[in-house]
């Protein structure tokens, strides 16, 4: 027997998996013409009756690896790159195994009609022509029948989770007003600012004399401000800013989108005064405050199908990890990197 020819054996002796698996990774070595260059085929995971084959796994790999040295790594983080990830990879198909021996277990079966209808969704989804899809399918090298199948597993194992891990989760009103309360800040009302500018920019070209020249117009628009000169008149007279016509006008912000230094400046400053001149990116600038708008919240009522989906979905994530751990605590699984 080739060991090649091992990744497609199901036999319920536990023994004789592991000791094939351990023949194939030791003595298949000195078995091999020196002269082949092919890799040979080997088993990589044990999983209760079932094993998975060095193939399925580079296979799986494949585009994460492709991924991986698009990013210029250097060789020896590249490769530690891709060991993590195959280290993922072959979980992931480990637990995909434990799904399939659960699926076979519960006699959970799909239909050709169930698999034709999914299709149809996908094709939907996408605006896909039947033949829009065969030529993406063949530009992957997967056939219509692979893709059917995988199709097949991807249903058998959403219908697994729903009977063993969605249907175990409920959510109560109690649940959604406790969220609400916690994220307030996210679904109460918010403060915005209604900000102006003046600013004059800085040539790039610009030495230190011509900066502290700029800045020295800036802080003399400061001084006619402090005397009480009208900001927008001023604003439209000497900003260099699109908005210059509208008096300087930029609209509503809310605090955490301004800058560090602008956070700063406007934290001193109550409504009706103006910020002193400010270094920026832009230039330098002056911002008057106008207003301070309290927006209105969102009431419970109004989010709550947006919040209870929020929970549906990271409930998912917690109950479907400790499932699936569980699941492995009852299996038998040998790894063979």
């Amino acid at each position: 027997m080739r060991c090649k020819d091992i990744g497609t054996l199901r036999t319920k002796s536990m023994f004789f998996i592991i000791f094939t698996a351990f023949f194939c990774l030791w003595v298949q070595p000195f078995m091999t013409n020196a002269k082949s260059t092919e890799t040979v085929d080997r088993i990589v995971a044990v999983v209760n009756d079932d094993v998975i084959t060095l193939n399925e796994l580079n296979k799986a790999l494949k585009p994460y690896i492709q991924q991986i040295r698009t990013l210029g790594y250097l060789p020896e983080k590249e490769k530690q790159m891709i060991f993590k990830v195959r280290k993922s990879v072959l979980d992931r198909l480990i637990d995909e195994k434990i799904e399939d021996q659960e699926i076979k277990r519960e006699k959970i079966e799909i239909s050709d009609h169930q698999i034709d209808e999914a299709i149809e969704r996908v094709k939907e989804t996408h605006y896909y022509t039947d033949e829009d899809l065969r030529a993406g399918l063949a530009s992957q090298d997967i056939t219509m029948k692979e893709y059917r199948r995988q199709i097949k597993d991807q249903l058998a194992r959403a219908r697994l989770i729903s009977q063993n891990v969605k249907s175990k989760i409920v959510i109560t009103k109690e649940d959604i007003k406790a969220y609400y309360e916690k994220h307030i800040d996210q679904y109460g009302g918010k403060e915005k600012y209604h900000l102006r500018n003046i600013i004059m920019r800085v040539p790039e070209i610009s030495d230190s004399d011509g900066r502290l020249e700029i800045r020295e117009k800036m802080e003399g628009i400061l001084q006619k401000l402090k005397a009480g000169q009208s900001f927008e008149a001023l604003a439209k007279k000497y900003s260099q800013s699109p908005a210059a016509s509208d008096g300087g006008d930029l609209g509503l912000f809310e605090f955490d989108s301004l800058s560090p230094k602008l956070q700063q400046a406007i934290k001193k400053i109550k409504p009706g005064g103006f910020t002193p001149v400010l270094d920026t990116d832009q230039g330098f600038q002056i911002f008057y405050l106008q207003k301070i708008v309290k927006t209105a919240g969102k009431p419970l009522k109004d989010v709550s199908s947006e919040i209870e989906n929020i929970i549906y979905n990271k409930l998912i994530d917690e109950k479907y990890s400790e499932w699936i751990q569980s699941m492995r605590q009852q299996a038998v699984i040998r790894t063979i990197q």
